[in-house]
């Protein structure tokens, strides 16, 4: 099969790592740059151009799009898409799980366990949306943040009321979201490949943090799921239309809640703290899925 990578660096860690278990199963892989792909848009004949070249042959691409770049990037699925190419989360998946707020609406139709989220437009609202989730400690969140920027944990109602006023001063969207304490400053990691999770860790915050991502001096280890974790990680890519999804979880009294749903999941902590070639499984995943042309997404969302 030809596969392609749209990636911005070919020396990225999960790139690499799927470019060799790619090469490793006979197929023919290119790191494609998606900022640097064009598309020509004519009747009966899109194409994607890259190079001054014209992009044909792919049997299957992988979408590791930045969430800075979300909308060029989906912009570039879709039109492999449309010239009958095999992506491994469609166009449509990755604009619902980068939308935070529409993610969560749909996990909660689909009655994912959630942390119980407020979100409003007016700053007249404050009290009643700190009040729906509990009061004071709760988190507020930005919904473009990522890698947990943007995330902030008010210990106090009044504390609350100054960061929700200070966002919305800058017109930012936020969710405003009950803190699970019982969670100690851990969250969990389901990686899911299809039907099932091929590996989850444990991220533990650095001392002094409450967000647990690596990126913000997190440690991560092997952690064995429940069966019940294992079925809210499933569902809930699945209710999103990924096939591919880093599944974010906390350990809450009444359940595991989701916090949430990554379509662009980093390989190289689930891989290091598990040992377990995730890049393969994914490649695996592409050989049953673009072959049997497995290509519609069938979430009504």
């Amino acid at each position: 099969m030809k596969i392609g990578i749209l990636s911005r660096r070919r020396s990225l860690y999960s790139t690499t790592r799927l470019d060799e278990a790619a090469r490793e199963r006979g197929h023919d892989v290119q790191v494609l740059d998606y900022l640097r792909c064009s598309m020509g848009l004519a009747s009966h004949r899109p194409a994607v151009v890259y190079g001054g070249k014209s992009l044909e042959g792919f049997d299957a691409v992988i979408p590791r799009i930045g969430a800075q770049y979300t909308f060029y990037g989906t912009a570039v699925i879709r039109q492999f898409e449309s010239t009958g190419v095999y992506s491994v989360n469609s166009s449509l998946a990755v604009s619902r799980s980068r939308d935070k707020l529409r993610s969560l609406q749909i996990l909660s139709a689909k009655g994912v366990g959630l942390p119980v989220t407020g979100f409003a437009h007016s700053t007249k609202d404050i009290g009643s949306i700190i009040d729906l989730v509990g009061g004071a400690p709760l988190v507020v969140k930005l919904l473009e943040g990522t890698q947990g920027i943007g995330v902030v944990l008010c210990e106090t109602r009044k504390a609350a009321e100054s960061v929700i006023e200070a966002f919305r001063g800058l017109d930012a969207n936020i969710l405003v979201q009950e803190f699970i304490k019982e969670a100690e400053g851990a969250d969990l990691r389901a990686f899911v490949v299809g039907d099932k999770v091929v590996a989850s860790m444990k991220r533990q915050s650095a001392p002094g943090e409450f967000r647990a991502n690596i990126h913000r001096g997190g440690s991560a280890e092997k952690v064995r799921l429940t069966p019940e974790e294992r079925s809210t990680a499933v569902r809930s890519a699945k209710a999103l239309g990924l096939g591919v999804a880093g599944v974010d979880l906390l350990r809450a009294n009444h359940g595991p809640v989701v916090i949430e749903v990554n379509s662009s999941p980093g390989l190289e902590g689930i891989e290091q703290s598990t040992g377990i070639d995730v890049a393969g499984k994914i490649i695996e995943f592409i050989e049953k899925n673009a072959r049997s042309g497995n290509r519609r997404d069938r979430i009504k969302a």
